[in-house]
């Protein structure tokens, strides 16, 4: 959903009408009844406000998912899959929280993991490059049981050894591989116009699940067969093929109103 809300909605001052977006995701395999509880869950965590137009209802972004969606489209466009520019320098971020807060650990968690960090030691965790998480704990509650530290690693650190430690490259490296295999056909194929929507919905879909885990660890310090570059290629080319037709079949098919608000 927020990669469809990230291609149709964002940057636009538009609302998307929900049977348009029931009748997109029918072609990428989803039904009906997921897509209904999908945009209500939105809307009930702040990610989606309602805007009713007559007897149909259209639904926006709120600041909180155009926050989302902007970092993701920084991560897919900008960010780059392999991370070539690395200066040596680490995030370390120590916490400690009270037994009963699972869900707070949870939270902190999946989010560190959002931003490249790894598990170093119990509640210790690394990451490369100078990651700003002041937002991060403030949004979460957690500033007073989080210290973060910028480091270099001394000479005698096996860093490589470090990084296969902390983080699980094979599983890493065997999605990349299954994203490539997975999508390459369409480098040289091309679906119906209607289908290249869908088509396109996934692919950046399956993309992101998988630079949402990849912590873009520095490329020196990699397996000298690291997969990211060539999926990365597949992705761009695969997408470049499919947008013309995309937009095409979005500009008959997505119903868009303008925002109220």
């Amino acid at each position: 959903m927020l990669t469809f809300l990230g291609d149709q909605v964002l940057g636009r001052s538009v609302c998307v009408y929900s049977g348009s977006v029931i009748d997109v995701f029918a072609r990428a395999g989803v039904g009906e009844q997921a897509t209904r509880s999908t945009l209500t869950r939105m809307v009930n965590r702040g990610l989606l406000r309602r805007q009713r137009e007559g007897r149909r209802m259209y639904f926006g972004l709120t600041e909180h998912s155009e926050a989302v969606l902007r970092d993701g489209e920084r991560r897919v466009w900008h960010t780059g899959a392999v991370n070539r520019q690395w200066d040596g320098t680490w995030t370390l971020l120590g916490f400690s929280l009270p037994e009963s807060w699972q869900r707070q650990r949870h939270d902190l968690r999946s989010k560190l993991a959002w931003h490249g960090f790894g598990p170093l030691f119990s509640g210790l965790w690394i990451a490369p490059g100078q990651v700003d998480v002041a937002e991060l704990v403030t949004e979460l509650g957690l500033a007073s049981h989080v210290k973060v530290f910028r480091a270099h690693a001394d000479d005698g650190t096996d860093i490589t050894a470090m990084i296969e430690e902390t983080w699980e490259l094979t599983e890493l490296a065997a999605r990349y591989t299954a994203f490539r295999e997975r999508w390459q056909r369409w480098e040289s194929e091309l679906p119906s116009c209607d289908d290249a929507l869908a088509h396109r919905l996934l692919l950046q879909t399956d993309w992101l699940r998988i630079i949402r885990r990849d912590p873009r660890l520095p490329v020196r310090h990699l397996p000298s067969d690291w997969p990211a570059d060539g999926a990365e290629k597949t992705f761009r080319r695969v997408h470049e093929r499919l947008t013309p037709l995309a937009d095409e079949a979005a500009e008959r098919v997505i119903d868009l109103v303008e925002s109220r608000s």
